[in-house]
C-alpha cells in the first residue's frame, strides 16, 4: 500500500473528511483549496465589474470560500452556464474574454488551520487525461486559460523559457505544468498515483455517543439508545505499481468528490468487427503504430471515423508523418453543428486546415491534399477480418476500403462503474446513462453536491464544465461547501 494510503488508513468510525477520485485539473485545484490556501480580495485593485466590486468591498477581510457564492455570482455573464465557474473565472482573470490585462483580484494566503485532510486518487500521475494526450498536440483553449490559481501558465512558460504558439500551448507543456504545480504547492502528499477505484458505497457506522468528544465532521442521521448512527462512504480499489503488481485498498470518508472526467469510456459504433485488433478507440494507438512502423507512407491508409477535434488531431498527426488517411463522418461538411464551423479561423488555423481538407478532398490521390480522402455522410457498416471497412453512403450504396488500422473517435462517456448502476441514479435523467453533454450529474450549482446523494460531489465534465478555466469554479464551490460544514458546530 502507498505511503499516503497507509497514513490515511481509516475505519468507518474514524473516516477521512474527503476523498477526491480523479487527479486532473479539477482534482488538483480542489486539493490546492483544501490544503489551506485561502483566497482573499486584494487591496487597491478594483474589479472591472462595478457591481461585483461593490459586493467584494462588503466583506474585504473574509475569504471568498466563506462568502455567499450565490450572492457574489448573481448577474455575471460569460461562456459558462455555471454561476460558480463564472465567479471564480472573473476573479482569477478579470476581463479575459475581451483580452483585457486586468490582473487577478485575489491574493492567496496559506492558513494551515483551514486545511481539510483529503486524498486524491488517480489512475496515473497527476494531470489526469492529459497523460494520455500526445504531447505535441496543440490545446484548444488559449494557454493562459489552462493555468491554476496562484501560478499562471504564462509565468511558468517564461520560467521554462518556452513560448506559446498562437497564444496556445502543447499538451506536453500543459501536463508538465500541472505536475510542477502539484510539487511547487506541496500537494504531492495528498496524491496517490496508480489507484484504480472499483467501488464506492455508503455504509453505516456506529460509535458510542460521547457528548464530550468533538467531531466537527459528524453529520448524524439519528441517535438511538446512546449510539450514534452515521453514514460514510467506503472507497475500495487497488494500487498498481510500475511492475504491474496490485495491492487492494479500502478507505472510509465523509465526502467523495468525483473528478474523473469523461475520457475513460470511448463511444463505440456497435457494428460487426469493431473488436478486431486493428480497430481502436484511442488516438494514442496511432502514435504507437507510427513509432512501431506498423503504419507509414507506403502502408494502406489509416481510417479515422469522427468529425470532432480528436479526429482532427489524429488527421494532423497522420499528416505530420505522411501516413495516408481515409476520413469518414456522418455529417455534412457545412453542417452548422460541426465544431469546425464554430471555431475562428485566425485562432485555430490547423483545425481550419482539416476542415478545408474535409470540404475539398473526395479523392485519395491528386488534388491539394495528397494522401487524404474525405468521406462525408458515410456510415460504417462493418469491418472484415482482412482489414477492410464497408460503408454505406447517403444514397444507400455500399463501398469497401482496405485499411491498415481504424481509429473510431466519436466521443466518450465517463466510466462510473464503481458506483451502483453506473451512477445513473445521480444524473439529471436517472433513466439514461450519464453523459457530460446530454445527461450530466444533477448537482447544486453553488456547492456542486449531488442532489441525490448527500456527501457526494462532482466537478469538471461530470458537472457540465468542460474547459480548465471553468472547472476551477466547481472546485471553489466544493471547497466552500466543505469548509463551511467544517465550521458548523456539531
Amino acid at each position: 500500500m502507498s505511503a499516503q494510503l497507509a497514513d490515511y488508513h481509516t475505519s468507518a468510525r474514524s473516516p477521512l473528511p474527503v476523498v477526491i477520485i480523479g487527479n486532473g485539473p479539477s482534482g488538483i485545484c480542489l486539493s490546492y483549496l483544501l490544503s489551506g490556501y485561502t483566497p482573499y480580495v486584494k487591496e487597491g485593485i478594483a474589479h472591472p465589474n462595478p457591481l461585483l466590486q461593490r459586493k467584494l468591498e462588503e466583506l474585504p477581510d473574509v475569504p471568498i470560500t466563506e462568502q455567499d457564492l450565490e450572492y457574489l455570482s448573481e448577474g455575471l455573464e460569460g461562456r459558462s452556464n455555471s454561476p460558480a465557474a463564472l465567479l471564480f473565472d472573473t476573479l482569477l482573470k478579470p476581463d479575459t474574454d475581451f483580452l483585457g490585462d486586468v490582473k487577478s483580484v485575489l491574493k492567496w494566503m496559506l492558513e494551515p488551520e483551514r486545511a481539510v485532510p483529503h486524498l486524491v486518487l488517480g489512475k496515473g500521475p497527476p494531470g489526469g487525461a492529459w497523460n494520455a494526450i500526445e504531447g505535441s498536440m496543440i490545446t484548444l483553449s488559449r494557454g493562459d486559460w489552462m493555468g491554476l490559481p496562484d501560478l499562471s501558465f504564462k509565468d511558468w512558460m517564461r520560467m521554462k523559457r518556452r513560448n506559446l504558439r498562437n497564444d496556445r500551448s502543447t499538451a506536453g507543456d500543459i501536463l508538465n505544468y500541472y505536475q510542477y504545480y502539484v510539487k511547487s504547492k506541496r500537494l504531492q502528499d495528498h496524491f496517490v498515483s496508480g489507484a484504480v477505484v472499483t467501488s464506492v458505497q455508503k455504509v453505516t457506522a456506529s460509535e458510542e455517543n460521547d457528548p464530550g468528544q468533538e467531531n466537527m465532521w459528524e453529520d448524524p442521521e439519528y441517535k438511538s439508545d446512546g449510539a450514534l448512527q452515521k453514514s460514510v462512504f467506503q472507497v475500495s480499489g487497488f494500487i498498481k505499481d510500475n511492475s504491474g503488481n496490485q495491492q487492494d485498498f479500502c478507505v472510509y470518508t465523509e465526502n467523495v468528490v468525483l473528478a474523473t472526467g469523461t475520457y475513460d469510456s470511448p463511444l463505440r459504433l456497435g457494428i460487426q468487427g469493431e473488436d478486431f485488433p486493428f480497430v481502436t478507440h484511442q488516438i494514442s494507438a496511432l502514435e504507437e503504430a507510427v513509432k512501431a512502423r506498423k503504419v507509414h507512407q507506403d502502408s494502406d491508409p489509416v481510417l479515422i471515423i469522427g468529425a470532432g477535434l480528436t479526429a482532427a488531431d489524429a488527421i494532423l498527426l497522420a499528416h505530420h508523418y505522411n501516413v495516408p488517411v481515409i476520413h469518414a463522418f456522418r455529417r455534412r461538411v457545412n453542417d452548422p453543428a460541426l465544431i469546425f464551423n464554430q471555431l475562428p479561423q485566425v485562432m485555430y488555423p490547423e483545425y481550419h486546415k482539416v476542415h478545408q481538407m474535409m470540404k475539398e478532398q473526395s479523392v485519395f490521390q491528386g488534388g491539394p491534399y495528397d494522401g487524404y480522402m474525405s468521406l462525408p455522410e458515410h456510415q460504417a457498416v462493418h469491418f472484415t477480418d482482412n482489414k477492410k471497412c464497408v460503408f454505406r453512403d447517403k444514397y444507400g450504396q455500399l463501398k469497401a476500403f482496405s485499411i491498415s488500422m481504424a481509429l473510431i473517435l466519436i466521443g466518450s462517456n465517463p466510466n462510473l462503474s464503481f458506483l451502483p448502476n453506473n451512477g445513473t441514479y445521480l444524473a439529471v435523467d436517472n433513466e439514461q446513462p450519464v453523459s457530460s453533454k446530454r445527461n450530466p450529474l444533477d448537482i447544486d450549482p453553488f456547492t456542486y453536491e449531488s442532489l441525490q446523494e448527500k456527501g457526494l460531489y462532482a466537478v469538471g465534465p461530470l458537472a457540465g464544465d468542460y474547459f480548465v478555466r471553468f472547472v476551477q469554479g466547481g472546485a471553489l464551490a466544493v471547497a466552500s461547501s466543505l469548509l463551511k460544514s467544517k465550521q458548523r458546530p456539531p
